[in-house]
C-alpha cells in the first residue's frame, strides 16, 4: 500500500462515517458484491461516487457499454458521501475576477457555461431517474463577512452579471437581512443561480441505483490494489478477492486517489481536510432570532471560508477547514473550533449541541480547476478529478462527460480547453501537506468541501 498523506484514520474503508447523511438515508444501504473472481468488462471504472456512478449511468444507459464499477468501501463512502450537499457553480480555487484573468475571459465564459450545465445535469438525473434527494433552496449566496469582502463580491458580480450576463444578483446588508439572515458578519450577499442543495448520500445512492438498472454492474469492498496493462492492450485490475480485465479505464477517486497504482496520477493532486457538524433541529424561536428564513445553501467570504445551511429537519450544517494531520485526536479539536464558531457568527445559537461530525477530503490541483480526459501516452485510460469542493455537479458533469467521450470515441465539445488533459504536476510531492500549511498554491475556495 502506498504512503497516504494523512493519518490512516482518514482511510478506513470498511468504516462509514457517522455522517446525518449516512444517519438519514431511510433507505437500506446500497449493497453491491465484492468482486470474486476473475471478469472482464468493456470499460472498468475506479471510484464508486459522483464521477464513477454517472459514467457508469450514462455508459450502460447511452452506449450499451459493459460497465464494472470498482469502490474501496460502500457507494458513498468517499466524498460523494461526506460532502455539504451543494449544487452550484465553481469549482475553482480562485475567486471569479482572479480565475478570469488567469484564463482570460473567453475561456472563463466556456468554463462558467460548463458550470450551469453540471447544475441541470444534476437537477435533470433527479427528475429523470425518480430520485428522492430532498432537494433544497433556489440559489447560493455568498455573505460578504466585512466590507472590504463586500466591496470584493460587487466586482464578481460586474464581472459574473454586468460582463458575461450570468444570473448573479448583488445584495446589501439590509436585504441580505430581510432575504437570509442576519448575524455578527454579514454585510452584503452575492446570489448565484442556478444553485439547490441536497442530501448527499441519497443523490449518490440514486445514481448508484439508476446505473444497475441501465445494466451497469458495481462491486463495494473491491479497493483495486494492482493494475497493470497487458500485452493485449486489456488492462488487469487486481483486487482482494480478484480481478476485473477491461479495454478502457475511467480512474475517478478524486481526492482519495493512490498515486501509486498509476505513475502518470503522481503528484497531480493535493487533498485537503474538510469537516462539518451538524446541530440538533433549532426550534422557531432560534432561528426567528438571528432571522433565518432561507433553506437555500450558503457561504461566507472568509479565506479559509465556511459553508452552511439549513437541512429539511431544520438542522444547521456548518463546516470548515479540517484536521492538519487527519488523526482522532485533531478532528476533536477542529468540531469545538466549528461549533465555537456558530456560536461567534450567530450568538443567538452559542452553545447549540451537535449531533453529527465528520471529515472528508476535498481535492485541489494544480491548475486550481478539474482535469479531466485521457492520458497522452494511454488513450484508453481516462481520468476525471480535481473539484476543489464543488463536487456534486462537477462529477456528475464530468461522468456524463467521461461517458460521451468513450462511447463516441472523442473530447465532447462542452468540454471546456482549460480543464482538458491532466493538471501539471506539484513540485517536490513529498511537501504537498506542507503548501497547505504556508499558502503555496492555496486559495480561499479549498476548504469548501461541497
Amino acid at each position: 500500500m502506498s504512503k497516504r498523506p494523512y493519518d490512516d484514520n482518514l482511510y478506513r474503508f470498511d468504516t462509514p462515517q457517522e455522517s446525518y447523511w449516512e444517519a438519514t438515508a431511510e433507505a437500506p444501504r446500497f449493497d453491491a458484491a465484492p468482486v470474486a473472481s476473475d471478469e472482464y468488462c468493456d470499460v472498468a471504472i475506479v471510484g464508486g461516487g459522483y464521477t464513477g456512478l454517472s459514467a457508469a449511468l450514462h455508459l450502460a444507459r447511452d452506449y450499451q457499454l459493459d460497465v464494472r464499477v470498482l469502490e474501496a468501501g460502500h457507494i458513498g463512502w468517499g466524498a460523494s458521501g461526506r460532502n455539504g450537499g451543494f449544487c452550484c457553480p465553481g469549482g475553482t480555487g480562485l475567486h471569479s475576477t482572479h480565475f478570469a484573468k488567469y484564463i482570460g475571459i473567453d475561456a472563463f465564459r466556456e468554463y462558467y457555461n460548463a458550470q450551469v450545465e453540471a447544475v441541470e445535469l444534476v437537477r435533470d438525473l433527479v427528475a429523470d431517474e425518480g430520485l428522492d434527494v430532498d432537494a433544497q433552496g433556489d440559489c447560493e449566496f455568498e455573505v460578504a463577512h466585512t466590507p472590504a469582502a463586500m466591496r470584493r463580491l460587487s466586482k464578481e458580480h460586474a464581472l459574473l452579471h454586468g460582463e458575461l450576463g450570468l444570473d448573479y444578483e448583488l445584495i446589501d446588508a439590509a436585504e441580505c437581512r430581510e432575504r437570509f439572515y442576519d448575524s455578527t458578519e454579514q454585510h452584503g450577499a452575492l446570489i448565484a443561480r442556478p444553485a439547490f442543495g441536497l442530501h448527499a448520500l441519497r443523490y449518490c445512492r440514486g445514481l448508484a441505483e439508476a446505473a444497475t438498472r441501465k445494466g451497469a454492474r458495481l462491486h463495494e469492498r473491491s479497493r483495486v490494489v494492482e493494475w497493470a496493462k497487458r500485452s493485449d492492450g486489456t488492462h488487469r485490475l487486481v483486487t482482494k478477492g480478484g480481478s476485473v480485465s477491461a479495454k478502457r479505464v475511467l480512474y475517478a477517486t478524486n481526492g482519495f486517489m493512490d498515486e501509486s497504482l498509476n505513475a502518470d496520477f503522481a503528484a497531480r493532486i493535493v487533498p485537503v481536510i474538510s469537516a462539518i457538524v451538524v446541530t440538533r433541529p433549532l426550534t422557531d424561536a432560534e432561528l426567528a432570532e438571528q432571522r433565518w428564513v432561507t433553506d437555500s445553501p450558503a457561504i461566507n467570504s472568509r479565506r479559509i471560508l465556511n459553508y452552511f445551511r439549513l437541512l429539511p429537519d431544520k438542522r444547521f450544517l456548518f463546516g470548515g477547514r479540517g484536521a492538519a494531520r487527519g488523526t482522532k485526536s485533531d478532528e476533536a479539536k477542529v468540531y469545538v473550533g466549528l461549533q465555537e464558531l456558530i456560536g461567534k457568527i450567530w450568538p443567538a445559537w452559542s452553545g447549540v449541541e451537535v449531533d453529527y461530525r465528520w471529515h472528508g477530503l476535498v481535492c485541489m490541483t494544480r491548475r486550481l480547476c478539474p482535469t479531466v480526459g485521457q492520458l497522452n501516452d494511454d488513450p484508453s485510460v481516462y481520468f476525471g478529478f480535481g473539484y476543489h469542493g464543488n463536487g456534486v455537479n462537477n462529477a456528475s458533469w464530468t461522468g456524463k462527460q467521461m461517458a460521451d467521450w468513450i462511447g463516441n470515441g472523442r473530447q465532447p465539445e462542452s468540454v471546456p480547453a482549460v480543464i482538458t488533459g491532466l493538471s501539471e504536476r506539484y513540485p517536490l510531492p513529498s511537501l504537498r501537506q506542507s503548501y497547505l500549511r504556508f499558502g503555496i498554491f492555496v486559495s480561499r475556495q479549498l476548504d469548501r468541501f461541497t
